[in-house]
């Protein structure tokens, strides 16, 4: 379980391509601190598993399907990523709970950047039933807010820092990002959906959520 506050933007040092999946090496000399072989590092908003460590470094590997349900698979060379280590149960929740599984790719369809920064989303429409105005959004492994919704796209700000400690720095329009509903709407949504008799408001109001 992670927190979706980046803590370090690691750079990709080496891809290994191969017929199960790709292996990537990562340089993130803060992060590689006190892990170990099995130890899970989201990058990019996407759970992997530790196979190796070095000093600085990292590997992991993706396998086909991780490569092609994110944006991992299109990691090269010099590529900047977002690091996030587990959450610890003596540390803050200082994000949303994330999971580390990603729902959909996006694509970038508007970044102004200026004193309040304006990122647009197109989203999979797949996804709207678990998205509202003001609700939580893990965008390439960063925990950010709803500022507005529309039919197809979502739009979040960003504050100066928040571009400066992430990957959000290099973003491009048309760049594909890493999606992650929040877990909380994604149970919600399923509750309502294997209802059978109720109203969802009724639903809702028996089970203290209204």
């Amino acid at each position: 379980m992670f927190t979706g506050i980046i803590t370090e933007v690691g750079k990709v040092k080496e891809v290994e391509e191969s017929n199960n999946g790709k292996t990537f090496e990562i340089e993130a000399p803060k992060t590689v601190k006190n892990k170990e072989i099995g130890s899970s590092i989201a990058i990019n908003g996407v759970c992997t598993t530790v196979t190796e460590l070095k000093e600085n470094s990292f590997k992991c590997h993706a396998i086909p399907e991780t490569l092609e349900l994110t944006n991992l698979g299109s990691l090269r060379p010099e590529s900047e990523v977002n690091l996030e280590s587990p959450l610890t149960l003596n540390q803050a929740l200082d994000g949303h709970l994330v999971q580390g599984h990603v729902d959909g790719v996006g694509k970038v369809t508007e970044f102004q950047k200026s004193e309040k920064t304006i990122l647009r989303i197109q989203f999979p429409q797949k996804l709207a039933p678990y998205l509202s105005h003001k609700g939580s959004i893990t965008i390439n492994g960063v925990s950010l807010t709803i500022s507005k919704l529309y039919t197809n796209e979502l739009e979040v700000s960003l504050i100066p820092h928040t571009i400066k400690e992430t990957n959000f720095r290099n973003l491009q329009i048309g760049d594909l990002v890493n999606l992650e509903i929040d877990l909380i709407a994604r149970y919600l949504k399923n509750l309502l959906d294997n209802k059978e008799k109720e109203t969802k408001y009724e639903f809702l109001q028996e089970r203290g959520f209204l």
